[in-house]
């Protein structure tokens, strides 16, 4: 029997348990089981993996998301590069060779922990199709760890992106500076931000959607409700929408993916 689960905190409404019990069902895969492990302090990883040493892989949610990377033995290039990780897939070994790569110290443990963004690809594959020439430039909404896996595939894609949160930080826009005219010149957004996310549907990110055009494309992380007000005003206005239940089908395969490949990193 292989163990995988998810650590995050809370854990009261995750797609994760409910999608791969059905999986397991639909494709008749008896050998695997899927649980919730509601971590809310990263530090209980060890203790977790000690308790359950049967785990091969986990899936990551907040507010984990940037602060697990300390923990791992290896870590992928682009998850990496995002500074945030969703999958890690847990191999009974040493981790010695990694500390000898140069990637990481030895950690206190005897077994190695890889970590992956699989956001990074659920996110891309579905977003790439909806891509128009005129999408030259993106708005990423909020700047928390889903905001850096969609910076890392912006600019894997070569789209200049700018960033707009509600406190200062960098070259950001804040949301209560942003106008029509910013909305006007870039026909990509994103919303990164939990604003809309049920129960709280009556939420949406603050800015000036009159500047939301034909040309637009409004794209929401979140997928429950399957429309929010977010995309609800960018359809109004003509643009074109998507939610991201299939972000999240696609990551979800992805991880499986991943917990069930034989390739070996240094």
């Amino acid at each position: 029997m292989k163990y995988y689960g998810l650590i995050g905190f809370p854990l009261s409404h995750s797609f994760s348990k409910k999608y791969f019990a059905e999986k397991f069902k639909q494709e008749n895969i008896t050998d695997a089981v899927y649980d919730n492990y509601p971590l809310e302090d990263i530090k209980g990883l060890q203790d977790l993996l000690d308790d359950h040493p049967q785990l091969s892989g986990l899936n990551v949610t907040v507010p984990h998301k940037k602060n697990v990377l300390k923990y791992l033995d290896w870590v992928e290039h682009d998850a990496r590069k995002a500074g945030a990780v969703n999958c890690l897939r847990i191999k009974k070994e040493s981790p010695v060779l990694a500390a000898f790569s140069g990637e990481v110290g030895v950690k206190d443990h005897d077994f190695r922990i890889e970590g992956y963004n699989t956001d990074l690809y659920g996110f891309e594959m579905s977003l790439r199709p909806l891509l128009k020439r005129h999408h030259e430039t993106a708005l990423i909404l909020g700047d928390g760890g889903a905001a850096q896996a969609v910076k890392c595939v912006l600019e894997n894609l070569e789209i200049p992106f700018r960033v707009v949160t509600r406190k200062a930080a960098g070259s950001n826009i804040l949301f209560k500076d942003l106008t029509p005219n910013d909305i006007k010149n870039h026909k990509l957004i994103i919303n990164t931000t939990p604003l809309g996310t049920y129960p709280n549907v009556d939420e949406f990110p603050p800015i000036p959607y009159e500047g939301v055009t034909e040309d637009h494309l409004l794209y929401d992380l979140i997928y429950n409700p399957e429309e929010t007000v977010f995309l609800k005003n960018g359809r109004e206005q003509g643009a074109a929408t998507k939610n991201g239940y299939e972000m999240l089908l696609l990551q979800a395969e992805k991880s499986w993916e991943i917990w069930n490949s034989e390739e070996k990193h240094p």
